[in-house]
């Protein structure tokens, strides 16, 4: 199972790996399936070339960086050797809700957005809250598109910079590239509306669990949904490392990804029936869904006997 010294070999493995130079990343979009079908995007690899590092690649192919090294286990995320031929995660199941408006899935660290009157679905790699300040599940929508964001730092998080980092906050950090929000902001109705989808004047954090509760995105992300986006449309934040499909073809596609707390995994209502209907499923592998469960690859895997 996914285990806390795992989360912190990551984090640490990712810190480093931010500091090499990215070049501009690649829109993600996809035509939805049909109506019987939840699977999009095609299975990519990528052949490493000599300067390949996990990080440039997955701004590259705009994929999350632990999205990368999940379907890469075996493969050192520092120095790649070349040659070595990389599974990227371009391929995955829609998750099992409406499709509209903006969802986020937690464990995936993905952004899905929905356009009104489209055939298209646009997935976006997403940083997400930290333990201790995790994102919460929400049903909510986007109260306000806010560009050029103010940053004011709850005492909280001023508290813990000065602790950690032993930084005195200023109280209020104006727009500009010293702003973690970074140039755009969609502003959430939920709760007291402390919740943020917004940019990063870092490109250090996306893919990853480091914010304090805020959805992180790629500068370029967040201004491309900043400008299709509107206020009102529909936002939801969901938790469902599993997801299972049935495809026209007969295949049956399971994708398993690490779930954010394992002692909250087996409470997860979805989580639940998605492992008791495989369970009782007389058409797939059990043995090919237990290494699933285990390794948390985060491809959609055939699991049809």
């Amino acid at each position: 199972m996914f285990v806390k010294s795992k989360l912190n070999f990551l984090s640490k493995s990712l810190a480093i790996l931010s500091l090499v130079f990215v070049g501009p990343v690649i829109a993600q979009q996809y035509t939805l399936p049909s109506s019987d079908s939840r699977l999009i995007g095609e299975r990519i690899q990528h052949k490493v070339e000599v300067g390949d590092y996990f990080h440039s690649l997955s701004q590259q192919y705009n994929i999350g960086l632990i999205a990368l090294m999940a379907s890469n286990p075996s493969v050192d995320p520092f120095l790649p050797l070349p040659g070595t031929r990389l599974e990227l995660p371009t391929s995955m199941l829609l998750p099992d809700v409406e499709y509209k408006g903006i969802v986020i899935n937690l464990p995936e660290l993905r952004l899905y957005y929905f356009p009104k009157n489209t055939n298209e679905v646009h997935v976006f790699p997403v940083g997400i809250g930290r333990e201790g300040r995790e994102t919460p599940q929400m049903k909510s929508v986007v109260k306000t598109k806010i560009k050029d964001p103010v940053w004011t730092p709850t005492q909280t998080t001023r508290s813990e910079y000065l602790d950690k980092h032993k930084m005195v906050l200023p109280r209020v950090v104006p727009a500009g590239k010293h702003n973690p929000l970074g140039n755009f902001a969609l502003r959430l109705a939920y709760g007291q509306s402390n919740y943020l989808i917004h940019g990063t004047n870092s490109d250090f954090g996306i893919g990853m669990r480091i914010s304090a509760g805020c959805i992180r995105m790629n500068p370029d992300d967040i201004e491309w949904l900043y400008n299709n986006v509107k206020v009102n449309e529909s936002v939801r934040i969901i938790n469902r490392p599993i997801k299972f499909t049935l495809e026209p073809d007969g295949q049956n596609l399971l994708e398993v990804h690490s779930p954010l707390s394992t002692k909250k995994l087996n409470r997860e209502v979805n989580t639940t029936k998605v492992i008791n209907a495989l369970k009782e499923n007389s058409l797939v592998d059990n043995n090919a869904v237990q290494e699933a469960l285990l390794l948390h690859h985060g491809l959609p895997i055939n699991v049809s006997i």
